[in-house]
């Protein structure tokens, strides 16, 4: 859990600021579970160009609490919670200076998201909160006010969760949480899960990643995990202490994250050499005629192939619609072996590239076509999918052919420009598994929106 401020003060001498104004977003990773907000009275005086940057004055503090009146709401909205602040050595110095000056102790472990973006997005022109936000094309409202700052460094703690790949945040917050520490019943795990689609982690009692999954819903299939029978769920069984997840809205997003994250984070009981998930792919040929043939073939690494498929039957059944979409021959496509005529030109239904009647370019203009819908090589495009809020869809970037990263977007602005949008991607791994993922996904989700870049 993570208490997410932002903390305006009075300015002066150092440790002799006092608090004007307080946002606290208590967030558990996924969405905002509680909040403060108040203006303080610090009982001294604002120095003017602070009142210049925040439109707040002495007059608008007359009425409004002192910091002994809202200490101990503070206390309790951060407690077992990971402070994190945009420069969070300075907000948690002016938190600790003033439950000091009440004579209490004040100690919460704290997250600095300039260091994280630093770490995380770098080769940024500048890492404060309002050049930083406005390149990632994240919106803020009343910047230099708490509430406004405090959602904006939410916003962009979202966006760094996504980007940290390793789970580094994750595992430290499952690690320091104390409430872990202890064998939790596994019902009351999957009591705090959602029925929802992402990716979700099974961790140790040291925090670490023993397993990663998918699923369209989350909590059932952990329950699989709990009453499962076979050796390995009895071993997940006996070692988990935590289970956390990420949602992603869109089933695409979730496959390319675990394919990715397992292949990284090499989790104890995901297998360390997982089998290709596609043991045959499409390929093309020019027979001696000119005429594009299409063959479905055991996957080659050598090869470049169109698509790929999980298995032979599926292969057959994408060539068999294919022949039916685009009134290609069952002879060139390898469904019907025969010297002549395939048994669609009998029937009036082929028109007769299988005994040459039919010429080449007009034959392999619709085989083009089939190519050109079933395989991004070389394209430019943006894929959209769902998000994981009514307002947010997912972005997967394809940059001439390769598989850049995935991201997530509220504004259209976001995706239009292209700066922006790389700055959004969570780079990631181009190989055979995402290349398979994506087409299959493609394949069975005809209406995606896909966007092609200029």
């Amino acid at each position: 859990m993570y208490a997410i401020l932002d903390i305006e003060t009075t300015g002066g001498k150092y440790n002799e600021e006092g608090i004007t104004e307080i946002a606290i977003y208590k967030y558990d990773g996924h969405e905002v579970v509680d909040q403060f907000i108040s203006l303080v009275n610090p009982e001294r005086d604002i120095q003017p160009f602070v009142v210049n940057l925040t439109g707040i004055n002495n007059n608008m503090l007359k009425n409004a609490p002192k910091f002994y009146e809202v200490a101990k709401r503070i206390v309790e909205i951060t407690e077992d919670c990971i402070l994190v602040a945009h420069n969070a050595n300075f907000d948690y110095r002016i938190l600790c200076t003033e439950f000091r000056r009440l004579g209490y102790d004040y100690e919460r472990k704290s997250l600095c998201t300039v260091e994280l973006a630093k770490d995380l997005i770098p080769g940024q022109s500048s890492y404060s909160l309002g050049k930083l936000v406005r390149s990632l094309g994240i919106p803020v409202t009343d910047r230099h006010r708490a509430s406004g700052d405090a959602l904006a460094t939410v916003k962009l703690f979202k966006m760094l969760l996504d980007k940290d790949t390793d789970k580094r945040i994750i595992q430290n917050s499952v690690r320091l949480n104390p409430k872990h520490q202890l064998e939790p019943r596994h019902i009351d795990i999957i009591a705090e899960l959602p029925s929802i689609t992402g990716v979700y982690y099974i961790h140790n009692a040291n925090g670490d990643i023993i397993y990663i999954g998918k699923s369209n819903n989350i909590k059932k299939r952990i329950n699989q995990h709990f009453t499962g029978t076979n050796a390995k769920s009895k071993k997940i069984q006996s070692k988990v202490t935590a289970v956390t997840y990420e949602a992603t809205g869109s089933e695409l997003v979730a496959l390319l994250k675990e394919s990715e994250e397992i292949k990284r984070i090499k989790p104890l009981y995901n297998r360390a050499l997982r089998r290709s998930i596609f043991t045959h792919a499409l390929y093309s040929f020019k027979d001696d005629n000119n005429y594009l043939n299409l063959k479905i073939d055991v996957a080659d690494g050598r090869k470049k192939p169109i698509t790929t498929f999980s298995n032979r039957q599926s292969g057959k059944s994408f060539i068999t619609k294919a022949v039916e979409d685009y009134n290609l021959c069952q002879k060139l496509t390898g469904l019907y072996q025969t010297k002549s005529s395939c048994f669609n030109y009998d029937i009036k239904n082929c028109y007769g590239a299988c005994i040459e009647k039919e010429t080449p370019e007009s034959y392999n203009s619709r085989v083009n076509a089939l190519i050109e819908t079933n395989s991004y090589s070389n394209k430019d495009m943006v894929i959209i999918d769902k998000g994981r809020d009514v307002d947010e869809r997912s972005a997967i970037l394809i940059k001439n052919g390769v598989f850049k990263g995935i991201g997530f977007f509220n504004l259209n602005y976001q995706i239009n420009n292209i700066d922006v949008l790389e700055s959004i991607i969570t780079p990631m791994q181009n190989n055979r598994d995402t290349q398979h993922i994506i087409q299959s996904y493609l394949r069975r989700n005809k209406r995606l929106k896909i966007i092609k870049i200029t």
